[in-house]
């Protein structure tokens, strides 16, 4: 293979085909994918990510508040704005919804 390097601002970059790149990537490289209606409803930013990822799943607030470990109204604090989470209550969403920390801050 013969890949060009050519340099920006004195840093060296390599062009290779978009294939070969794809195929380079790990999982967590990789962009998440979303339903078309999950990809709206986080576009138009009238809910809270937390919100429209955990109705994705098909959780309720208790399902993800009890698998989170924090209290169902602190999640509904979260969801309508009122409080922003903790880094550790949003670390423990996110995994519980496996999503990223960034998927979820708005």
């Amino acid at each position: 293979m013969n890949h060009d390097i050519f340099h920006i601002e004195g840093k060296p970059y390599v062009l290779i085909p978009l294939q070969e790149y794809r195929a380079l990537l790990t999982d967590n490289d990789k962009p998440p994918t979303y339903s078309e209606d999950v990809f709206k409803r986080l576009t138009e930013g009238r809910e809270h990510p937390v919100k429209i990822f955990r109705k994705a799943k098909g959780l309720t607030q208790e399902d993800l508040a009890k698998a989170a470990k924090i209290s169902r109204p602190y999640l509904t604090e979260i969801e309508t704005g009122k409080k922003r989470g903790s880094i550790t209550a949003l670390k423990n969403i996110a995994h519980v919804l496996d999503v990223t920390l960034q998927d979820l801050v708005t």
